[in-house]
């Protein structure tokens, strides 16, 4: 079973940093899919819930230097 979350991201301030977000989700272990709205800085991320979380989703979000906001 699939879940989806909907991260709202600041930071981005270009597709190079939207790609590098998107690409580090990506290689989320459960993560199956990543969509990037650099515009506004929305996040949408497919995941398994069984395999991953939205803490460590959050995680990734923050090591890879950007912002996660509540």
């Amino acid at each position: 079973m699939t879940q989806t979350a909907h991260l709202k991201v600041e930071g981005m301030s270009c597709e190079g940093c939207a790609k590098r977000l998107r690409e580090a989700l990506e290689h989320v272990n459960g993560v199956s899919a990543v969509t990037v709205v650099l515009a506004g800085g929305q996040v949408t991320v497919a995941y398994d819930p069984d395999v991953a979380t939205p803490a460590g989703l959050a995680e990734t979000v923050e090591e890879t230097g950007f912002d996660l906001v509540s």
